[in-house]
Parts: C-alpha cells; structure tokens; sequence
C-alpha cells in the first residue's frame, strides 16, 4: 500500500481484510470483510478497480484441511465476482510455491504441479478460477505469482522464529544444513508485482524468489552478519527431533496447542528449490539480497531484531 500511494496512480486505496493490520498506512481506507462473503460492488464507488489479491489461510500445518479450501477457493470466487461485477480489469493474485510440493530438484513455471498440502491444492485450485475469469474477457489482464518464503517488517513468521532461535542460540540443523529454502524480501516482491503486472497484456505467471538458491546454513549465515548471532554448528538427526516432538502432539490431542509437530519438521527437513526463470527473463532487477534485505529489516525494527 505504501508503494502505490507513492506512485501516485491511484485517488483512493481500500483494504479489506478480516485481520486486523500490523500497522496503519496513512492515507488507505480499511474495511472489515470476510473475503468468504461475496464484496460489495459499492466499495468501487462505480469505477473499475485494480485488485492485489493476497487473502489466504496459510500457515501449514494449522488449520483444518476444509478451511484452506473454504477461504482460498471461495475467497477466488468472490474476488472475480466483484471485478466482474465493478467492470474491473487487473487482478494480481498472489498463489503460493506450494503448488509445487518439495524438491531437491530445481522447479520453474514449467515444471509440473504436485501439491503436497490442502493449501497447495486450494492455491491452485484459486489459481483455475482467476484464469477462468481472464479467459472470459480478452481485455482482463491477470498477474499471478508464485512467492517462496516471504520475509521483512511486520512478517512474525518463518524468518523472526528462526531470528528468535538464533539469538537465544538455540538453533540446531534439522538433519543437515544444506537443505535449500527458496525466498525474497518483501520489499523486491512488490516491486516484481508491479514490474510484471505493468509488462502483462493477458496472462503472467511468474515464480518469486531470489536467483541464488540460498540452503538454511546461508540464511542463518547472514542472520549472523546482520544481528551479530552466533552462527550455529549443531545438527540433530531427524528422527530424534521425530521423537522429541511426540509430547506436544500428545498435548495437541488433548487440547493444548504448542505448533509443534513431526509435519513441521518434515518441512524444515525438505528443501523448496525454485527458480524465478520468468522474472528473470524478463528483465526484473532484484534491489537487495539475503544479507543487505535483513540489513534493512534489522534497521527498520523498532522494539527489537527483525519485528
């Protein structure tokens, strides 16, 4: 949202979301919406809209199977149903690399969907719907991109637990350390949004993520280099981390969540080797990378390391 207000193209800008935002963008109007409802035409004011797309259940595991599908697919439905019915013409819709499901071997756009998960499946399946409505009109131009692991301010995800674990230094490889996780700096993402959604007359799918495939020793690597963290040197095989983590499933069966769970160490196990070949060839130029990105975070943070 900061980016288009900068742009300048847009007279007004209109959030919605059921959650409420991390932080406040001056200037942009929030509303309150169930993506899961159908949207009021009303919120166009009458005129065609670019929509971004980016409403999800994503955290995997965590939610019932169901629940990925009733949001993300449903969520599409209405999503198309309100830019048909506003006349709108750009939709950028942000799917997942889960579509693929893990790999060691390196995956681009053309490289054949596996999904793996409930949310891989609802993202493709989202991804059908939105290209079902393109195909309905010639004029309609969609943007769809496949990120990897997200990263920057505000994220309270993947890349600030790992930045938890390695500044109490209590981080330790899961089975090995070079397993590959794909990923980008939320700020090169927008930019390649708007980059390929401005080059797109029909269709664009493009994967997300760094060139470099970057393995978990390199991401903590750089963790190191930017918070001054001890680099960890500790490796646990992975069928005793398997073990280990019985107690909490046990806990979870009885109604106490902790988050910890053998699903969740497969996916620190697997490697998420993806290419941006897309983005690449057309000509998109990544501002940062891991180590200048978490720089940058570390710099915009407020009340400690990588908020």
């Amino acid at each position: 949202m900061n980016r288009l207000l900068a742009s300048g193209s847009y007279h007004r800008i209109v959030a919605l979301d059921i959650g409420k935002p991390r932080t406040q963008v001056a200037g942009v109007e929030y509303v309150h919406h169930d993506i899961r409802e159908p949207v009021d035409p009303k919120h166009a004011r009458g005129a065609p809209a670019d929509i971004f797309n980016l409403a999800a259940i994503h955290t995997t595991p965590g939610h019932p199977e169901g629940d990925y599908y009733y949001t993300n697919v449903l969520g599409a439905v209405n999503v198309c149903r309100f830019a048909k019915e506003t006349g709108s013409r750009n939709i950028t819709f942000t799917s997942s690399i889960s579509i693929y499901g893990p790999s060691e071997a390196p995956l681009d756009e053309d490289s054949q969907p596996a999904p793996v998960s409930a949310y891989g499946r609802s993202k493709l399946s989202a991804e059908a719907i939105h290209l079902l409505w393109q195909s309905e009109d010639p004029a309609r131009r969609l943007t769809i991109v496949r990120p990897a692991v997200i990263y920057g301010l505000y994220e309270q995800g993947n890349f600030t637990r790992l930045s938890r674990l390695l500044e109490r230094r209590a981080f330790v490889y899961p089975g090995r350390s070079d397993t590959i996780k794909s990923c980008g700096y939320v700020k090169d993402l927008v930019s390649s949004m708007l980059f390929m959604a401005a080059r797109n007359d029909g269709v664009s799918i493009y994967n997300f993520c760094y060139e470099h495939r970057y393995t978990i020793s390199e991401i903590c690597a750089a963790f190191s280099q930017a918070a001054g963290y001890r680099k960890p040197t500790r490796t646990i095989p992975v069928w005793f981390m398997n073990l280990a983590v019985l107690p909490f499933e046990m806990l979870h069966k009885v109604g106490i969540k902790t988050g910890i769970n053998r699903d969740r160490i497969r996916k620190l196990w697997f490697s998420t080797n993806i290419l941006p070949k897309r983005l690449v060839a057309s000509g998109f130029r990544f501002e940062y990378d891991v180590v200048s990105s978490l720089d940058e975070w570390k710099h915009e943070s407020r009340v400690k390391d990588f908020d």
